[in-house]
């Protein structure tokens, strides 16, 4: 417990005095490096967590949230699939198929990954109903293929334009094996962000690509989409109990070295900034240091009065707690406030010195992300003031060893 006259000290010592300047400049600066590094980390971690949303959002919105394989090319049958458990979990179960193909536009010619999908089942994917899809949502048929409209961009396609495309897959001849070429019309352009996917990725009818690849309706995947995809680990092993003799894979598995990727950054960004918040910190001891030495005498009093040095240490010790904490509070409110309005300020900045920051024909995001996670808060508020717990220890033990008799022998 903290005594009247500690506090009474502590508050006291807090205010310095005029002739204590360089004591009042080492005391702003901490506060403020405190702050800062404080703020800092918040902002970072929201903008990092709110790409990592948008990454995910962007994600489970193009692809199947999990796919069932057959192990012995057996045809799962969507429509005659009635599991009580799996019905509660999932809005839409698909069947899909995929190959890798040429595709060819005049003189260019470029590789790319063809989906798929019955004319029923493709009108249900998320990203055909989204805002920026063009084109008829409802003709997937013999002759059409759907593209991204990065991919347009690359062969200078339209809608209506004709394409060759080119399968990995052969059909024999008197001559030998020759690949299978055939030409479509496009229909329709979708956008699912990211440029990847809109690069590399093109929809045709189920029915032709299996006549394309020589594939069978056993070769098929099931694809099934989610209620709620981020919580996939634990609907992945609902999944994996109801086909036990089938591979389950999902969205997570499929982009798991990117999301161990980003999450390596996130933590390498949490050290290195809080860095500056140690670094700060520091300057608690300098100042702690420099109060103890101006303070010399009255120590010296407060011992020969009885005051024992378990309070001298509290002091000290409360000190620099209230500087740490008190910095680490109001860090906290500069870096919610600025990961709140981010993108206010990221216009505000971009009008005022005539710059793009965050642009979008880069970033393929409009608006610059922010997620404010309560958790991290937490994490970052935590290690703040226990860097500043652990900084205001050695000052308060040093006031307390002062020996009365040699600090009053000349006063």
């Amino acid at each position: 417990m903290i005594s009247i006259l500690e506090k009474e000290i502590t508050f006291r010592f807090l205010k310095a005095r005029k002739k204590d300047g360089f004591l009042n400049i080492i005391s702003i600066f901490s506060f403020i490096g405190i702050s800062l590094g404080v703020a800092v980390l918040i902002i970072v971690m929201s903008v990092m967590n709110g790409f990592r949303t948008e990454l995910i959002n962007k994600i489970v919105g193009f692809n199947a949230h999990i796919t069932v394989k057959s192990y012995e090319d057996k045809y799962i049958d969507p429509d005659k699939l009635n599991n009580t458990q799996l019905n509660s979990i999932s809005d839409n179960l698909i069947s899909s198929n995929s190959g890798e193909a040429i595709i060819i536009q005049k003189n260019v010619s470029k590789g790319i990954v063809l989906r798929g999908y019955s004319q029923n089942d493709f009108s249900k994917l998320k990203i055909i109903n989204d805002e920026t899809f063009v084109g008829n949502r409802n003709n997937l048929t013999k002759n059409y293929i759907s593209i991204g409209k990065e991919l347009s961009f690359t062969l200078g396609l339209e809608i209506g334009d004709d394409v060759s495309i080119m399968s990995s897959s052969g059909i024999e001849t008197v001559i030998g094996s020759l690949p299978k070429k055939k030409n479509f019309t496009v229909v329709s352009l979708f956008e699912s962000g990211l440029v990847d996917f809109d690069n590399n990725i093109a929809f045709i009818n189920l029915d032709t690509l299996d006549e394309f690849f020589n594939l069978t309706s056993d070769d098929r995947n099931l694809e099934i989409y989610l209620k709620n995809p981020q919580n996939i680990e634990n609907q992945k092993i609902i999944v994996e109990k109801i086909f036990p003799n089938e591979f389950v894979y999902s969205w997570a598995d499929t982009n798991s070295s990117l999301f161990s990727a980003l999450k390596v950054e996130r933590n390498v960004m949490f050290i290195i900034l809080t860095l500056i918040i140690i670094v700060a910190a520091f300057n608690i001891i300098s100042g702690l240091t420099i109060l103890v030495k101006n303070k010399t005498r009255d120590i010296a009093i407060l011992k020969s009065i009885g005051v024992l040095n378990k309070s001298i240490i509290k002091i000290f010790f409360l000190v620099g707690l209230i500087i740490g904490t008190s910095a680490t509070i109001f860090g906290i409110f500069l870096g919610i406030i600025f990961s709140r309005y981010i993108e206010n300020f990221r216009q505000f900045l971009s009008n005022l010195f005539d710059i793009s920051l965050f642009p979008e024909e880069i970033y393929f995001l409009s608006t610059m992300p922010s997620e404010i996670n309560p958790s991290s808060i937490f994490l970052i508020s935590f290690f703040s003031i226990l860097i500043t717990i652990i900084v205001s220890i050695f000052p308060a033990l040093k006031a307390a060893k002062l020996d009365p008799i040699q600090s009053l022998k000349y006063e």
